[in-house]
């Protein structure tokens, strides 16, 4: 069993307990359930593109960082002109929480993604009442039936939703799916190696209707400028900002060197 089959069979345990614990009519409840959700999809086209993200440690980075706040990590990359944030809110293996959702929304305007594994309805519901403006859904692990039904769910509610993709294989089972954008994870899940080559690879093959994202191993500006040539709007960045002490300060000084080469 690799990482990614432990982490999926520990989440349906997961929700399960959950589920069992606080109804849906109590997350249907929460002040925020009815909210207006601000466009990922939207500000990745119009600003500077960068989905910055809170991330406290990684299955294949035990520790990263867990000393800091996450509403000071949210609201420098607001100021330093993130189009998003990411928030992880998976707790054994990545360290985060839905709290963590909850006082990053409390603390920035820009859009919240939900960074977790999701593979039941009950996870956008809480996505949707944590302040969340979209969900992410991981084409390796749910077939194309579920990725339709979470994806409807989300929009269903106002949320986008960023669906995303290994591989071509993986493409061509979420073309059909209502998804705002796809994103490209230069990140082997089973290997857990890096290559940006990857988002190039696919590009060619994602729909103009999808805005692109790349997903990891982003760690300079120019592979940036290099990917935006392929017709990438989005780019999500969060080991290169979250291993500083100020991950606000590292991605100020980012995106000011991506709008001097742009």
């Amino acid at each position: 069993m690799n990482i990614l089959d432990k982490i999926i069979a520990d989440k349906f345990k997961e929700v399960e307990l959950k589920k069992a614990l606080i109804p849906v009519s109590q997350l249907e409840k929460s002040v925020l359930f009815e909210r207006k959700c601000v466009s990922l999809a939207e500000n990745l086209k119009i600003g500077s593109g960068i989905i910055a993200e809170h991330k406290r440690r990684s299955p294949s980075k035990s520790v990263i960082n867990q000393s800091l706040n996450v509403q000071d990590v949210s609201s420098g990359y607001e100021n330093a002109g993130a189009s998003g944030i990411s928030v992880l809110t998976d707790g054994k293996y990545f360290g985060g929480s839905l709290e963590d959702l909850l006082y990053a929304r409390a603390s920035v305007n820009i859009p919240i993604l939900r960074k977790e594994f999701m593979i039941d309805e009950y996870q956008v519901l809480e996505a949707k009442a944590h302040g969340a403006d979209a969900i992410l859904l991981i084409a390796a692990v749910l077939t194309e039936k579920q990725m339709t039904y979470l994806a409807d769910s989300a929009k269903k509610l106002g949320m986008d939703v960023l669906l995303e993709i290994h591989n071509e294989e993986e493409l061509q089972k979420s073309l059909k799916v209502n998804a705002d954008m796809i994103g490209v994870n230069n990140r082997n899940l089973k290997t857990f190696e890096v290559d940006i080559a990857n988002s190039k690879k696919l590009s060619a093959l994602i729909p103009d209707e999808f805005v692109k994202v790349s997903e990891s191993g982003i760690s300079n500006t120019v592979a940036i400028a290099d990917l935006k040539n392929y017709g990438f709007k989005g780019f999500l960045i969060g080991e290169n900002f979250m291993k500083t002490d100020d991950p606000g300060a590292a991605a100020t000084k980012f995106i000011k060197q991506l709008k001097s080469i742009a």
